[in-house]
């Protein structure tokens, strides 16, 4: 098997609210159309584990892990911000998102698959250094990416993020840590409002206006995402896979469709193949039209398992 296929049913624990569009019936969706698809036969499934702290203390302070830790409600809701919020099984699924995409580099690195989705949530890459916002709380992909820089000893990886929001805490993680490079797309001016003033020289932010649809899209990762991954020559690659730029989700006003999906996970395939043995761990971010998310979630593994 050349894909890993990583979550946990403690993801589903997390539930802020029963009109919040991070749900957990995301994730029975993108279950739900790899049966359908027929691609759960091709996949590797594992269960994530609980990211230790030390993992988490790599991408954020310790003192603001240990505040995350100790604020989890006994019951009922507790917001952190107007669209983050804790309910009692938020810490449960916040260690496994974190957790899945260790094992995720674990499994890559060690060269047992050739890469992993992380079918994950909460989500993490608006989660800064020392703040939760916009539905995350740690940082999974900076997580996974630090883990294969401190503990395998890789020189250089990179992060790419086609959400249609900015990874505002990816960057804050990683800004003018030379041996990162993170390149993204994303809509603005939009939520987070970020990523366009003065960014470090190892990020590669590409703001698009609403209404950009594949076609622009494609020119970006063509032009600009490739000739500068090819000069880096990272040995690993890790996604930020949010797939809420799709033209039937409401949470952006970009219209990528799932062929546009298919494509980046293509080239981005073809990039690791030439520099880093095809390593490549995907971790889930944003996506909320639940049809729109499955599907799109089944073309990216679709192209990932070569099928």
């Amino acid at each position: 098997m050349s894909t890993a296929f990583i979550t946990h049913r403690d993801c589903m624990l997390h539930d802020m609210g029963s009109h919040h569009p991070e749900c957990p019936e995301r994730l029975s969706a993108i279950n739900d159309r790899l049966i359908a698809a027929g691609l759960d036969l091709y996949l590797s499934f594992h269960d994530a584990p609980q990211a230790e702290i030390e993992h988490l203390t790599r991408a954020h302070p310790r003192e603001y892990v240990e505040e995350i830790l100790s604020v989890v409600p006994v019951n009922g809701i507790h917001h952190l911000d107007p669209d983050t919020a804790m309910c009692p099984g938020t810490i449960k699924a916040a260690l496994r998102a974190a957790g899945a995409g260790v094992l995720a580099t674990d499994l890559v690195v060690s060269g047992e698959v050739e890469n992993g989705f992380c079918a994950v949530r909460p989500p993490g890459h608006h989660a800064e250094r020392a703040k939760a916002m916009g539905f995350c709380f740690f940082n999974n992909v900076a997580v996974a990416a630090h883990h294969a820089l401190e503990k395998h000893g890789l020189k250089r990886v990179a992060v790419i993020d086609f959400d249609v929001h900015h990874g505002n805490g990816t960057e804050d993680i990683f800004a003018g840590d030379e041996r990162v490079l993170m390149v993204s797309t994303f809509q603005h001016p939009f939520y987070p409002y970020s990523g366009t003033d003065n960014p470090a020289t190892n990020m590669l932010n590409v703001p698009l206006p609403a209404g950009t649809r594949g076609d622009g899209f494609r020119e970006v990762v063509e032009s600009k995402w490739v000739p500068a991954l090819d000069e880096f020559k990272p040995e690993a690659i890790f996604i930020s896979a949010g797939f809420d730029a799709h033209y039937e989700d409401d949470m952006g006003s970009f219209g990528l469709l799932e062929a546009d999906y298919a494509w980046v996970t293509g080239e981005l395939k073809k990039v690791a193949k030439r520099h880093a043995s095809g390593r490549i761990v995907s971790i889930l971010e944003g996506g909320y039209s639940l049809s729109a998310l499955g599907r799109s979630v089944a073309a990216h593994i679709k192209v990932l398992a070569d099928l």
